[in-house]
């Protein structure tokens, strides 16, 4: 019996999903998830429609594989992000074309809009370039991505991270809409960056962004404030 079977189908629908909305071309991009003693990741050089829930690939924290396909070709910065950062449950990466655009540019993208903030910080960063799948790539990838939740890689692609599958994926649409932002405004000649101030409050009013009241710490000097209370129904 194959262990995580729904985690697996969700894994699968996810590529799909992903290749549907156009954020990937493909089987470029590739998908982990951290399970117990391990994560499970998506299998090197299969389409995605072929996919099925036993092939995919679970590694343990020695970095060792398990079963008869090897993991994807960029299983090491998908391993050591999880590894680095507990915080994060789940690794995303793509090829999609407004994040490639800039990251073959080795262009950040700057606080051009507001909803950088998604990355939990003030700037996307852009990575240096190595070779797909090395020791080195993940090295630079790691750096690039630092505390927050997405970045470039140079003359690649991007890597969205977050703790559930739809987490990441949101971070992914989001990042490739603030890609396209960004160009534009390059080809307008330059947008209004946002200084340090505003985006301070940004990222404060990030933290009860899409929370219910239950969920939001209410000493944040800076939070989304709801209408007034009415009650449970209107008379």
């Amino acid at each position: 019996m194959t262990d995580h079977l729904d985690l697996r189908k969700e894994i699968i629908a996810t590529c799909l999903r992903m290749n549907a909305a156009g954020l990937n071309n493909g089987s470029a991009g590739n998908l982990s998830v951290r399970v117990d003693g391990g994560l499970l990741i998506t299998p090197s050089g299969i389409a995605y429609e072929d996919l099925t829930p036993e092939m995919i690939v679970e590694m343990d924290w020695d970095g060792r594989y398990y079963g008869s396909l090897i993991p994807t070709s960029e299983w090491r910065f998908h391993y050591e992000i999880l590894k680095a950062r507990p915080d994060i449950d789940v690794v995303l990466h793509s090829h999609a074309l407004h994040c490639a655009i800039l990251a073959c540019c080795r262009l950040d993208i700057p606080p051009v809009h507001y909803m950088i903030g998604v990355s939990g910080g003030d700037v996307i960063k852009c990575s240096g370039y190595a070779p797909f799948g090395t020791p080195e790539l993940s090295a630079l990838a790691l750096e690039a991505l630092g505390p927050r939740s997405v970045c470039l890689l140079g003359n690649h692609g991007v890597i969205a991270t977050g703790k559930t599958i739809d987490k990441a994926f949101g971070v992914l649409e989001e990042v490739e809409n603030l890609a396209r932002i960004y160009i534009g405004t390059r080809m307008l000649g330059g947008g209004v960056i946002l200084g340090k101030p505003e985006m301070d409050v940004v990222l404060e009013r990030f933290k009860s962004y899409g929370k219910q009241p239950s969920e939001v710490d209410q000493s944040l000097k800076n939070k989304v404030e709801p209408p007034p209370y009415g009650g449970l129904r209107r008379q």
